[in-house]
């Protein structure tokens, strides 16, 4: 009996300190049932079993935020404001590209904005023409990669031929005047649905035109229809199915500017307008081989465009390189008052300072290195390059958190009326109305190895 109860006691002895150092940070669906009763918002069981590993990163992420010590004068980061005296506007000017109708008409679609602007504004090609030959391709095409969700063909024929009617008669408004682009389908439009890339959504409907869609029709452009984002913005997967990088059609696209990326690397359109609140246009164009452009958060308005994130939501272009990125930040950007100073674009400027991120660099083991560093190597050929670092004491993880957050006060209604997306869609017509602002060229070789993969992959 005695040995017994020193087994038991042994027993007992080993296994209280792994009662001991059980981890209390790890949370439990029934730790987020009891949370969810207090919000008032009901989820399914597979739905908290889903979100319980997001729920653990973002616990974690708010123990690395509160590691962090907050001085009384600190506050959020609503604006971003460089420390400059100066009260001018910067404007670009480009240089025409003098170019040649290709002799294959199909060549026509692969060609930069600055080529297709010389071609339109000398008229040697009309818009429609050119609008025709990005149509076709998309119907021949997209049902691959699945990055138009809209196709607004008539709207886009009717917008070429004002553009052409009005360069006939000699009103030539600038170098996007007649030029064909695709919005990411977060931007809203009178008569077509502005989805989200989400299935409950696909007859969603707003009367606002967005901001940058006002601002491109104000210069000529034609929108050719909406693109593809993953579904509320998250990931390349909608309802339509998986948005795939044309160049390797086993892959996403990435996201969530997923049609916007996919879009321009096949050639279905000039340029194409993206959103990014972390990665959203980085990423995509990365996988694509496109150039994306971040603008700075707060320098392009984000008004008609679906939120994610007050304080960090961002909208800029996609397009086959950083010169066309240019061109169209140049028109989307926000109009300030002040002396304008317009710049040569093509003209090297003098005593320009690039600065990058050496350690990242450095530590790169992605499978994007080689053409990283190639990349950095052709800056040095041309620029002076100084290393910079981030300060490593700041809790970045809590963007995660801003995030989430954010897009948790935007959808709430939604999630209180338990996931009804018509009264959603329609208690957030207003907000959506009335939010304000809070060079990978394609070769011809590398031409014809897309169509090829397009066309004799799948036709």
């Amino acid at each position: 009996m005695r040995n017994k109860i020193k087994f038991y006691l042994g027993v007992i002895a080993v296994l209280i300190p792994s009662f001991l150092f059980v981890d209390n940070n790890i949370l439990k669906p029934s730790n987020i049932k009891s949370a969810l009763k207090i919000s008032g918002v009901s989820f399914s069981d597979e739905d908290i079993t889903t979100m319980t590993p997001y729920i653990q990163k973002n616990k974690n992420s708010y123990i690395n935020m509160r590691g962090y010590k907050l001085e009384k004068s600190d506050e959020p980061a609503f604006n971003f404001t460089v420390n400059d005296q100066r009260s001018t506007v910067i404007n670009y000017e480009f240089k025409d590209i003098k170019t040649e109708l290709p002799e294959n008409k199909k060549d026509i679609a692969f060609l930069s904005i600055g080529e297709l602007s010389y071609l339109i504004k000398n008229k040697k090609i009309s818009s429609v023409d050119i609008t025709k030959i990005y149509i076709e391709r998309i119907k021949s095409l997209d049902k691959h990669l699945k990055s138009f969700v809209t196709l607004t063909e008539e709207l886009a024929l009717e917008q070429a031929q004002r553009a052409d009617e009005e360069i006939r008669k000699g009103n030539y408004r600038g170098i996007l005047h007649g030029i064909p682009y695709g919005v990411k389908d977060l931007a809203s439009f009178p008569g077509y649905p502005t989805t989200w890339g989400a299935m409950p959504l696909r007859n969603q409907f707003f009367d606002e035109k967005a901001y940058v869609i006002q601002r491109l029709e104000s210069a000529g452009a034609v929108m050719l229809g909406k693109l593809s984002s993953g579904s509320l913005a998250r990931g390349d997967v909608w309802f339509g199915g998986k948005t795939k990088n044309p160049w390797d059609l086993s892959q996403g696209s990435s996201g969530s500017s997923a049609g916007s990326a996919a879009a321009v690397s096949a050639a279905f359109t000039p340029f194409a307008i993206g959103t990014e609140t972390l990665g959203s246009i980085i990423s995509p164009s990365t996988r694509c081989g496109v150039t994306g452009l971040r603008p700075t958060y707060g320098s392009v308005p984000t008004d008609g465009f679906m939120t994610l994130s007050w304080t960090m939501d961002k909208v800029g272009p996609i397009a086959k390189s950083p010169r066309d990125c240019a061109i169209v930040y140049n028109t989307i950007k926000k109009t300030n008052k002040g002396d304008v100073v317009t710049i040569n674009f093509d003209k090297k400027i003098k005593n320009l300072r690039v600065g990058y991120l050496k350690e990242l660099f450095d530590n790169d083991t992605s499978r994007f290195k080689n053409n990283n560093n190639k990349t950095l190597k052709l800056i040095r050929e041309e620029f002076d390059i100084e290393k910079v670092s981030l300060p490593n004491n700041f809790p970045f993880s809590v963007f995660d958190i801003i995030l989430r957050s954010e897009a948790g006060a935007f959808f709430d209604n939604f999630l209180l009326k338990h996931l009804n997306f018509d009264d959603f869609s329609h208690d957030f017509r207003e907000i959506l109305q009335t939010k304000k602002i809070k060079e990978i060229k394609i070769n011809h070789s590398e031409k014809l190895m897309l169509d090829h993969q397009l066309l004799n992959n799948y036709e």
